[in-house]
């Protein structure tokens, strides 16, 4: 049993070994291009084969899609749910998922820093490209919510919101996924990435939510600011926002997946945990 047992832990590190090797020893953005490229191109004809292929790889499901047919690869991407699909959580004075998701590390944050895996921490600060927005989260809470390149990839206002300021940082384009998140340090650090500051309409708390972008995706789409940030984006970064937002009100999209980070303030408690499937409008947090 034993032996049996190392062999397997061995098999399961050489495919966690491939399977970083294929998605990150690459020409990461260089690739990210290409596919940003790719699918864009307006060809039902085509956008149907890549679907195909995608589903050949992947869990996708379109049952719960507004629309079946779609003119190219990003349309299927960036899909719109049918009414109701979503339905928002009830629950008095809860935060709920921004997005669809699979809840990776989350916890307190403490002495600035938090983690991306175990033994792997990285400081809110360099995340958010300023030690002085990062200060308010200092003893709070944060959850991280990867979204996978089968899911949803809306997200949305988790509360009733004033959002202030949006950052966008340059970088690369990693994988964001767990095999990638226990072998390079830092990794939300390195890749492009958005961070939307707001407030909290009842009560004027802080609230953050960082969108990182990842190997085939780096393409973000904000709509309080029509703006689609991307790898080539040429700036400015630092934009002002002047914009409210209702609780479960669309936010934007990525382009294919990604991840989201959520940062909130001392005195509120989280209702996930590490490796849990979550859906936009559910119970994330509570004060």
């Amino acid at each position: 049993m034993k032996r049996a047992a190392m062999l397997m832990r061995d098999r399961l590190l050489q495919q966690e070994d491939l399977n970083f090797l294929l998605t990150n020893r690459i020409p990461r953005l260089a690739l990210t291009r290409l596919v940003g490229w790719y699918s864009r191109i307006e060809s039902p004809l085509l956008a149907r084969f890549s679907i195909a292929v995608w589903r050949l790889f992947t869990r996708l499901d379109l049952g719960e899609a507004k629309r079946q047919r779609f003119s190219s690869l990003q349309d299927c991407f960036t899909r719109e749910l049918k009414e109701g699909a979503r339905p928002l959580a009830s629950e008095p004075g809860a935060l709920l998922s921004p997005c669809d998701a699979i809840v990776g590390a989350c916890g307190a944050v403490e002495r600035g820093q938090v983690f991306q895996a175990k033994g792997f921490p990285y400081s809110v600060g360099e995340l958010f490209g300023d030690a002085a927005r990062a200060a308010p989260f200092l003893g709070g809470q944060f959850v991280t919510l990867r979204l996978t390149s089968a899911m949803y990839h809306r997200f949305h206002a988790p509360a009733d919101l004033t959002i202030e300021h949006v950052t966008h940082i340059a970088g690369d384009t990693w994988n964001v996924n767990p095999i990638a998140l226990k072998r390079v340090e830092r990794l939300f650090c390195r890749n492009e990435r958005a961070a939307i500051h707001a407030r909290l309409a009842e009560d004027g708390r802080p609230i953050a939510l960082v969108a990182v972008a990842a190997i085939l995706v780096a393409s973000l789409r904000l709509h309080c600011l029509d703006l689609l940030l991307h790898v080539d984006y040429p700036g400015p970064h630092e934009l002002p926002v002047d914009a409210s937002a209702q609780k479960g009100q669309e936010l934007g999209w990525f382009q294919q997946g990604s991840t989201i980070i959520v940062f909130l303030p001392p005195g509120f408690a989280l209702a996930v945990a590490s490796g849990q499937h979550i859906r936009m409008g559910e119970v994330l947090a509570r004060a």
